[in-house]
């Protein structure tokens, strides 16, 4: 009987949701994704400790230059799928979830702040 009042959590398989990744950064302009360079796409479960969809761990194309930016790893764009399942109801609402967080993240590769997102409504 306690299950029946367990909070329902949408969820896609791994593979849908990487397919729903890759169509999302597919989707980008081609201006945009011929400039991307040196990031990493990754699918975890969770933040941990924090509630986030996503998250981009790098130097932002803006500050780049030769005394910053040498000899390291790629840039990361981390997309959390539970944290997404969790707060969508169906595909098709990961999907549109999945395509807003990979603008957001990818926008901060681009140096584009919070603040200046949530302006442009991709916060």
């Amino acid at each position: 009987m306690a299950d029946r009042y367990a909070a329902k959590v949408f969820t896609v398989s791994n593979e849908r949701f990487e397919e729903l990744a890759a169509e999302a950064l597919a989707a980008l302009p081609k201006s945009l994704a011929d400039v991307m360079e040196n990031v990493a796409i990754i699918v975890e479960d969770e933040a941990v400790g924090r509630s986030l969809f996503g998250l981009y761990e790098g130097v932002p194309l803006t500050n780049r230059g030769p005394m910053v930016y040498s000899g390291v790893l790629p840039d990361r764009i981390t997309l959390y799928q539970t944290a997404i399942c969790r707060y969508c109801n169906s595909e098709e609402d990961v999907k549109k979830q999945v395509q807003k967080t990979v603008i957001h993240e990818v926008a901060h590769h681009f140096g584009i702040s919070d603040p200046r997102l949530e302006e442009l409504g991709w916060a």
